[in-house]
């Protein structure tokens, strides 16, 4: 039976996330308090913010303003969109 969480993103009870997703404590923060559909949503947003902002996953610097986002986009009212960021056109 899957890990049961009370997701802060979603606002409801659902299936929690099966490993710790950063090495910090704002991983353990995701791990125990959001669930593994909010996290699908984060990983759409987190590939946008690495291309707006071309960030390197190598890079220290890089890791802390995704940590911010993450720390935004799941315990905030939400992650801010990069200023320059225009939603790709839809295709039809």
């Amino acid at each position: 039976m899957a890990r049961m969480v009370m997701c802060k993103k979603l606002g409801k009870e659902l299936p929690g996330l099966t490993f710790k997703p950063f090495p910090n404590e704002l991983g353990q923060r995701i791990y125990d308090s959001v669930s593994q559909d909010a996290w699908k949503l984060w990983l759409e947003h987190f590939k946008m913010i690495m291309n707006e902002y071309r960030l390197s996953p190598a890079d220290p610097r890089s890791q802390e303003i995704l940590y911010q986002q993450a720390e935004q986009f799941f315990f905030s009212e939400g992650a801010q969109l990069p200023p320059d960021y225009r939603p790709p056109r839809s295709k039809g």
